[in-house]
């Protein structure tokens, strides 16, 4: 029985590449296939990362909450107490440094729009809000001084254990908000600030006061 051999395909290796999306093959959604705006359409790193870190940090607090609804609901030991008058304070201080940069942002995007003569010293809100969240960690160090001093240790009680844990995470992340202030500050200075680094940084810190709002909300509840 005569076997067919088929002729390998023929490659023109004259013909310029195909000038394709980079897909697999598939055809660019986008007229004329410009390659450049479909990376403009797409959020920046910044944005993307900011959004998955405030899920997980959500997440943790979620199961922080379930814990301590678990826990007070099969605990016979469980004592109640009341919350140190500085947390509300503390309340005020850090829903006035959400305000503060908000008006920073605001200011910013006008400086960098090329308004500089109506947006002089953009900064000095920026150092107002850092100042503002430096004073809301200093008022919570006084509360667990205060509870400490009255005998209301982390091994005390296990609602006195879930008060440092929530308190405490809490404060950590505003130090994470506190680093990436300086970082936006050092950056304006520096005339090489982006407006995605901005715009993430705020919803970082708004993140964290609303956060603290409901933590408030919860111990007042449940503590």
């Amino acid at each position: 029985m005569a076997t067919t051999v088929h002729e390998p395909p023929k490659i023109d290796l004259d013909r310029p590449p195909s000038q394709g999306s980079g897909n697999g093959g598939w055809r660019n959604p986008i007229p004329g296939g410009d390659l450049h705006r479909t990376r403009d359409s797409s959020p920046p790193p910044a944005s993307t990362g900011i959004w998955v870190g405030l899920a997980a940090i959500t997440m943790t607090f979620a199961a922080f909450t379930s814990a301590l609804i678990v826990r007070q609901g099969g605990a016979t030991d469980w004592r109640h107490f009341t919350l140190p008058p500085v947390l509300y304070l503390n309340t005020l201080v850090i829903i006035a440094s959400s305000f503060t940069l908000e008006i920073a942002r605001r200011r910013i995007a006008t400086f960098m729009g090329g308004a500089k003569t109506q947006a002089a010293g953009p900064a000095r809100w920026l150092y107002i809000t850092l100042f503002l969240g430096l004073l809301f960690v200093a008022g919570q160090t006084l509360a667990w001084m205060q509870l400490r001093a009255q005998g209301f240790g982390i091994a005390s009680n296990v609602s006195y254990s879930f008060f440092y844990v929530l308190t405490v995470a809490h404060a950590l992340h505003v130090f994470g908000g506190l680093g990436g202030l300086v970082r936006v500050i050092a950056k304006l200075n520096q005339s090489v600030l982006r407006r995605s680094t901005l715009d993430a940084t705020s919803r970082y810190w708004h993140f964290m006061c609303a956060l603290w709002l409901y933590l408030l909300l919860l111990l007042w509840m449940k503590l």
